[in-house]
């Protein structure tokens, strides 16, 4: 099992330093070919169900109900993994998905009702491996503690988009120009593979946690205020991705030319894995909480757009643009994670967001593919839109619970009358450090408010958080 290292905190972190973690490629390059077929999966379905039923809103229902099985099952996997440990959980579930999928693929091609595949789609989605959360996890208990934890977050997400790019432009080739049913068919063969190679990289593993209990009750990772913020969020995000996937598909059948979908929609991606590495390569002087609602607030405003273009080109430079600011969002609320919720229940959380962004998915896919079956693809756009804005709205209202629970210390507490306390983590009164007061020093008296003030205004001994937004 992986523990905490120590790194050179002198340098400026960045991609190559942190790819110079010990032990990190171990993980890392095993962890990108094990979620390379997870951007193939939504897009595969669509296709091939369109394709068999002639419907988009059928495909739509099909591909939400993965997504939703999938956003149901991956919290309670991700407490399977923090007590029991990534691969135990991983390779069964691999072979199940494999299996899955491969027959949802045999009863569209059977032209089964819409109901069954539907049916088929919710063990395909509940066996999902939540292998983009266990990579986090692996980062998080490597990192803990150490500036490198924001580049981590970026580095994934940038991973992330990467098979975004990657995975509907080759899931689109193949049920374009191979098979309807080849990139569900290639999605099941690579998971399976790639997951069991990742499995077997149990060295870098988190170790495994007993559940924490809080007054005699299980404590669950979105027991943390935070987290709820973070989830409602991640489900505007799904569905900018949902809504996308959907709209964008149906324009390139408006304009005749199918095979843009899987470039217009890499572009999209691209924005916001190009986002991702500046991400990473920024030393941010301004808090992750701001951060946040700025990233958002430039995403509701892009998404906002969307549905009034209606030019391949316009289309596909705005679509860079929502890129572009997905990645700040994302990016920003996983880093969070670290700071919001304690270590027995990091993968837990982190597929809570996963989770959270396959439900956005889902809804988005359904509400966007009855619209654009009903009025067209610009009907479907607002789907994003209305999404997003909504997110927004809630995280401006309940950004405060995303205030991280570090502890908090006193600096420099010799001013007279200035009497530390103890640290939250420390072991009984007396200085900023925990220690203990100096032999026959009497009890410390209280300062009046005034004298705090006083204090306060010279900037000596008042209280600065460990993280400061």
């Amino acid at each position: 099992m992986t523990s905490a290292v120590t790194t050179d905190t002198s340098a400026r972190p960045g991609y190559g330093q942190l790819l110079r973690t010990p032990g990190a490629l171990g993980f890392v390059l095993p962890g990108f070919a094990a979620r390379l077929p997870f951007g193939m999966l939504t897009i595969s379905i669509l296709l091939l169900v369109q394709h068999t039923t002639g419907s988009y809103g059928s495909a739509g229902i099909v591909a939400a109900v993965t997504g939703i099985s999938m956003a149901l099952s991956a919290p309670l996997m991700g407490m399977f993994t923090d007590r029991f440990g990534q691969s135990a959980v991983l390779v069964p579930v691999v072979l199940a998905h494999a299996a899955a999928v491969s027959g949802l693929a045999a009863l569209a091609l059977a032209d089964a009702d819409v109901w069954i595949l539907a049916l088929a789609a919710v063990p395909a989605g509940a066996s999902v491996p939540q292998v983009g959360p266990m990579v986090r996890a692996r980062w998080a208990a490597r990192l803990e503690g150490s500036p490198l934890l924001p580049t981590a977050a970026a580095f994934e997400s940038v991973t992330d988009e990467f098979t975004f790019v990657v995975g509907p432009v080759l899931a689109t080739a193949l049920c374009t120009g191979v098979h309807p049913a080849a990139g569900l068919v290639t999605e099941a063969t690579l998971t399976l593979l790639g997951g069991l190679l990742f499995a077997a990289r149990r060295a870098s593993q988190p170790a495994t946690h007993a559940p924490s209990t809080t007054g005699g009750k299980r404590t669950f990772a979105l027991s943390y205020p935070g987290l709820r913020v973070l989830v409602f969020a991640f489900l505007g995000i799904g569905a900018v991705f949902g809504g996308m996937q959907v709209s964008l598909a149906a324009f390139s059948n408006e304009i005749g030319n199918p095979g843009a979908n899987g470039l217009l929609y890499g572009v999209f991606a691209a924005g916001n894995m190009i986002a991702g590495i500046a991400m990473g390569a920024v030393a941010w002087k301004i808090g992750p909480r701001r951060r946040l609602v700025l990233g958002y607030l430039g995403l509701t405003a892009a998404a906002s757009l969307l549905w009034a273009v209606d030019s391949v080109v316009l289309l596909g430079a705005l679509g860079l643009v929502v890129g572009l600011f997905i990645a700040p969002a994302l990016i920003t609320g996983y880093t969070m994670v670290e700071q919001l919720i304690p270590a027995h229940a990091r993968t837990e959380a982190f597929t809570w967001l996963t989770g959270s962004i396959a439900f956005g998915q889902a809804l988005a896919v359904i509400l966007a593919g009855r619209l654009t079956d009903a009025h067209g693809s610009s009907y479907g756009f607002m789907v994003p839109m209305a999404a997003t804005a909504l997110a927004l709205a809630a995280l401006l209202t309940l950004r405060a619970k995303l205030a991280p629970t570090a502890p908090s210390r006193i600096v420099n507490s010799s001013a007279p009358g200035a009497q530390a306390p103890a640290e939250a983590t420390g072991t009984g009164a007396g200085t900023a450090s925990g220690t203990a007061p100096a032999a026959g020093a009497g009890p410390a008296a209280t300062p009046s408010p005034a004298a705090r003030n006083r204090v306060n205004e010279r900037g000596i001994g008042h209280r600065v958080p460990v993280t400061v937004d």
